[in-house]
């Protein structure tokens, strides 16, 4: 029982889902205090004042917390943009090969190599 649990968690990649989510949880930290250190403070001079965050929208006996989503809402912004950035940073996409040039066959209007001397289709000759 224990070699087939040891072998589920080798074949089914468990571990290294485990290991996702703790250095998931780690930079999630680091960006929350890149965002709340550096770019909040920032964001925080150009508002007037902080009293903007507990602003509620009253209507009859019910209060809604405006200020609150607001400052979520921007504070998503900002980890969403910070998150974006490393990535960018990061994760570099794979240089991409060029398809070769192709042109069509005159018999069955399959797209061939240009540099074939027969259609691998209709198996026609090419001149």
């Amino acid at each position: 029982m224990l070699r087939e649990f040891k072998a589920f968690l080798i074949k089914e990649n468990v571990l290294s889902l485990a290991l996702a989510v703790v250095i998931g949880a780690a930079l999630g930290k680091v960006v929350q205090a890149i965002v709340d250190d550096f770019i909040m403070p920032v964001v925080g001079a150009m508002t007037p004042g902080g009293a903007w965050r507990t602003a509620t929208l009253d209507i009859g006996s019910i209060k809604f917390g405006l200020g609150d989503f607001v400052s979520v809402l921007i504070n998503f912004i900002m980890i969403g943009f910070v998150v974006w950035r490393i990535s960018k940073a990061f994760i570099r996409p794979a240089p991409s090969a060029e398809a070769p040039p192709t042109m069509p066959c005159r018999f069955c209007k399959m797209a061939i190599d240009t540099t074939a001397s027969r259609c691998p289709h209709c198996t026609s000759q090419l001149a």
